[in-house]
């Protein structure tokens, strides 16, 4: 059967949540594969809004299994008041419903801290952060000094390895108090192995090999869906770096975030809002600083989910599109907040860039030369009419048809999904993708 990853083609807050959420209908296995709590995925369904930061977007579907992978880094105290709230609302009512990769590290206090003082150690150069201890989780993961999820259930090692790892941050931690002139709040690693034995006791239903659980729903045939966090353009390695996020966000992390080969993986499925949006530091080429990069902030509600913080936001980049069909292997891409466009009296979308004076159809590898590019520019004329009963193609107004059209033929990929509104149900899906899987 096949499978389907998505993922951002932008920088982060494309949508990845609701196509997640529609798509869920079609699977039976939802597997979030990287990120922490820095990424929130917005749900609405019947007016509900429901904002998860690690459980996947599919948990609002009866009868699926949801799987946080091993490629995540979890914040336990996160997750419990998660499964809390959702257990309360009568979404979760058995163990079975979620499972929690065994392998996946854990995010502790001292990583929260150092997240926060580092990035005031920047001073005017930050990262943007949301100071949620991910990075220094996923450091520590690649230092081989992590503490996973699996040490939560034993007391006497999780003690031992908080002790040892506490100790080497606190002198860092330290450090870097003094700089910023703060106070270190106390860091007791006994008191920090109780609660998060208490953490593990909590979760512990839950965890199991997941790596080990995906093989047996691929071979018995189970249709999966793979969930990534964040977009493209933060990805560790592809992304706009050092503006980005601690993890590789691209599709090809689906196999190695849940413990799967890459042959299970079908299609790629790329989300792009209409325009375009990214928060925090670096480059933005198609940033619009004027009353319709307001207007698009407003109208759109470009506010973080999980931080709060304003948006900046700008013209749909085609180069971006391209660029991130290109890393990703994308075979379709879903369009969102089309709604947003509505009352323009015409739209901009960027095809090119120019660069020392000469024209460029791809994406820079180096930041310092994307910050100087300029777009290149077509115009397209606007729509007025709003798109909120819109259900089918036909009826979107002509011009936002051909805008569409035209996203397609810049991007090089077909779009197969088009969001018209915030609920579930304003949405129109135009190919299944679990209908055609691609070539093993």
């Amino acid at each position: 059967m096949p499978n389907v990853v998505v993922v951002g083609a932008q920088w982060g807050d494309e949508g990845k949540g609701k196509v997640v959420d529609l798509l869920t209908q079609h699977a039976q296995v939802v597997v979030r594969f990287q990120g922490g709590n820095n990424a929130g995925h917005t749900l609405v369904v019947g007016g509900e809004k429901t904002i998860l930061t690690l459980i996947p977007s599919g948990i609002l579907h009866t009868g699926k299994t949801c799987v946080i992978g091993n490629g995540v880094v979890l914040d336990p105290s996160v997750l419990v008041a998660e499964i809390d709230a959702l257990r309360a609302r009568g979404v979760i009512r058995s163990e079975s419903q979620l499972i929690l990769s065994e392998s996946a590290h854990v995010i502790f206090p001292w990583h929260k801290h150092l997240d926060v003082l580092r990035e005031k150690a920047r001073g005017a150069s930050p990262i943007g952060t949301t100071g949620r201890g991910i990075g220094p989780a996923y450091e520590d993961k690649v230092a081989r000094r992590g503490i996973r999820v699996r040490d939560l259930l034993d007391g006497a090692r999780l003690g031992r390895k908080v002790e040892e790892r506490l100790a080497g941050a606190l002198d860092e931690l330290r450090l870097l108090a003094g700089r910023a002139g703060t106070e270190l709040p106390p860091l007791d690693p006994s008191a920090i192995a109780r609660e998060y034995a208490a953490f593990g006791v909590r979760l512990r239903p839950h965890v199991r090999d997941a790596s080990l659980y995906l093989h047996g729903e691929a071979r018995a045939g189970a249709r999966i869906l793979f969930e990534g966090a964040q977009g493209t353009l933060l990805d560790i390695d592809h992304g706009t770096y050092p503006f980005v996020t601690s993890s590789n966000c691209v599709a090809g992390n689906a196999a190695v975030g849940s413990g799967l080969g890459p042959t299970e993986i079908d299609r790629v499925v790329g989300i792009s809002k209409a325009y375009t949006t990214r928060v925090g530091g670096g480059p933005f080429p198609t940033e619009l600083n004027d009353e319709i990069g307001e207007r698009l902030r407003k109208v759109g509600d470009e506010f973080g989910s999980v931080t709060g913080r304003p948006r900046r936001c700008g013209w749909l980049d085609g180069v971006v599109l391209r660029y991130a069909a290109r890393v990703n292997g994308l075979s379709g891409l879903a369009l969102t907040k089309l709604d947003v466009l509505s009352g323009l009296p015409e739209l901009k979308l960027c095809t090119s860039y120019s660069l020392s004076g000469a024209h460029t159809a791809d994406f820079p590898s180096d930041v310092d030369e994307l910050a100087q590019v300029s777009p290149v520019y077509e115009t397209l004329p606007g729509w007025e009419e709003r798109l909120a009963g819109v259900r089918s193609v036909d009826q979107l107004p002509a011009a936002a048809r051909a805008y569409v059209r035209r996203v397609e033929e810049v991007a090089g990929v077909p779009v197969v999904c088009i969001s018209v509104g915030a609920d579930r149900g304003e949405t129109i899906l135009l190919e299944n993708p679990f209908d055609r899987p691609g070539p093993r």
